[in-house]
């Protein structure tokens, strides 16, 4: 059995199994046991390089490392009597190539530098993943946009129809909201990529070791430059999850749409069977559960942020073990919020989309009134307000004819739109949704030409995205190739 090397010295006596567990971190130290696994790596590679330990020890070292890079790191590093996983591996390298080798891995270093480290490396992996997912999902919206330029349906304002728009804008004005998530998870990325490796316990170390190289083996951008703020700084992820709890709103507010749409009362889009449930009693029913634990997973994420900010805003400098709490947290956020993104892609690429439904709602509750009062003022002369107020009238009267907007035109002043030339044939014109989708030319509107051109200015940002991901992910693996290189020769291999 093994044990724990680190209380040897200072503290005497077993713990008890309540306050080991009590103490450890190991449930989430699993997501950063490979992470830790380079960490040691890099680190031993450069205390070769400075002449801190001899390659015979360090060749032990580096075979028992990659033995369980390959091997998988053994079940017994993770009992809960090591506090935490970086302690596990330690104690297994002690057991593999003995205390003169293995006890030598820790020089010059800290858990506290070690984790902070591990836990930038995994959190950058997963962001490139949802990042990586983002892209999918923009892609999908912007594929199905392209095929609907001119579908019309109606848009709402307080959940009443408004004005007519299409489903390609509609698609679109997530496309652009997943963009922006997209651009502040990259921003994230930048400050996450910095290495506190080196730092230890806080105020550094007397031993002349070289932070840039295992910056740079771990496919850091740069270092941290304070070791005080290097091991305690946790902002890293609170600004990811600060991120993907705006990510997660945007995809709560689009499942949210997805539901209410595929309503019996709506019957816009049919959910694929794939992503819906069905009911234990109520054999007719079809659920659409996945969007809606999507929907509660925007509420888990922003918990985790709240839950992470509460941890660390009474904390004084430096490293405290209320950070272990953080943890937890973190990856929980990360979690909830990656498995939705994946899915929501899948969701609306398997959607169908009820097209003549829609468009059989498009001017429902008038909504086509508003282009018939911008009519009045373009093409016969009434300021903005007259003509809002005559057409307001004549929804009021519960029909838009020519008659009612006449009469209502007498009474706001005596005004005939009759004779300034309005006829029902301009009317019926102005009150068409696709004349109304038609007319809104302006940038970011609807019209189909406005809407092809905003795919094609969507598809070079995302493009613009995919390339940024795969720098990065390019990157990332460069390093490691580089770092196992030195191992594996270190090794012997």
């Amino acid at each position: 059995m093994r044990h724990d090397q680190i209380r040897e010295g200072r503290l005497s006596g077993e713990r008890n199994d309540q306050i080991a567990g009590y103490l450890s971190s190991m449930d989430a130290d699993r997501k950063i046991a490979h992470a830790d696994l380079l960490v040691d790596m890099a680190h031993l590679a450069m205390l070769v390089r400075q002449n801190l330990i001899g390659e015979e020890q360090a060749g032990m070292i580096a075979r028992s490392l990659l033995k369980m890079k390959r091997n998988g790191i053994p079940q017994e590093a993770f009992d809960e009597r090591f506090e935490d996983i970086h302690a596990g591996i330690e104690g297994e390298l002690i057991a593999e190539a003995g205390i003169e080798a293995g006890g030598r891995l820790h020089m010059a270093r800290s858990r506290n530098d070690e984790v902070a480290t591990c836990l930038r490396v995994r959190s950058r992996q997963d962001l490139l993943k949802i990042l990586d997912s983002l892209s999918m999902l923009r892609k999908v919206l912007i594929t199905i946009a392209e095929e609907h330029t001119r579908t019309v349906m109606p848009g709402f304002t307080h959940l009443q129809h408004a004005q007519p728009t299409t489903l390609a804008h509609h698609l679109l004005a997530y496309e652009e909201a997943f963009s922006r998530d997209a651009e502040r998870l990259s921003d994230a990325y930048r400050r996450v990529n910095r290495s506190p490796l080196g730092s230890a316990a806080f105020a550094s170390t007397g031993f002349p070791i070289d932070r840039y190289m295992t910056a740079d083996l771990l496919g850091f951008d740069d270092i941290l430059g304070n070791s005080m703020d290097a091991v305690s700084a946790r902002d890293f992820a609170l600004e990811i999850l600060a991120a993907l709890t705006v990510m997660m709103t945007n995809v709560s507010r689009f499942c949210e749409e997805l539901i209410l749409w595929s309503s019996a009362f709506v019957r816009f889009v049919e959910l694929d069977d794939t992503y819906c449930s069905t009911s234990s009693i109520m054999p007719q029913k079809k659920n659409p559960d996945c969007a809606e634990i999507m929907r509660g997973h925007a509420g888990s994420v922003a918990g985790a942020f709240q839950a992470v900010v509460v941890s660390v805003k009474g904390l004084p400098m430096s490293y405290n073990r209320d950070l272990q709490t953080l943890t937890p947290h973190l990856w929980r956020g990360i979690d909830d919020a990656a498995v939705s993104i994946d899915l929501l892609a899948g969701m609306i690429e398997t959607a169908a989309f009820n097209t003549e439904r829609m468009r059989e709602e498009s001017d429902r509750g008038f909504s086509t009134a508003t282009e018939l009062a911008d009519t009045l003022v373009r093409d016969f002369g009434l300021p903005f307000r007259t003509a809002h107020n005559i057409v307001g009238r004549a929804v009021r009267s519960g029909e838009i004819t020519l008659a009612t907007l006449e009469e209502a035109g007498r009474e706001m002043g005596g005004i005939s739109l009759i004779e300034r030339g309005l006829s029902g044939e301009r009317i019926s014109q102005a009150l068409d949704p696709d004349m109304v989708v038609a007319a809104k030319e302006i940038p970011g509107g609807p019209a189909p030409g406005v809407i092809k051109e905003a795919i094609l200015r969507r598809r070079e940002a995302l493009i613009e995205s995919e390339k940024m991901i795969t720098m990065h992910t390019n990157a990332l693996h460069k390093a490691e190739e580089k770092l196992m290189t030195i191992i594996r020769r270190l090794a012997g291999e």
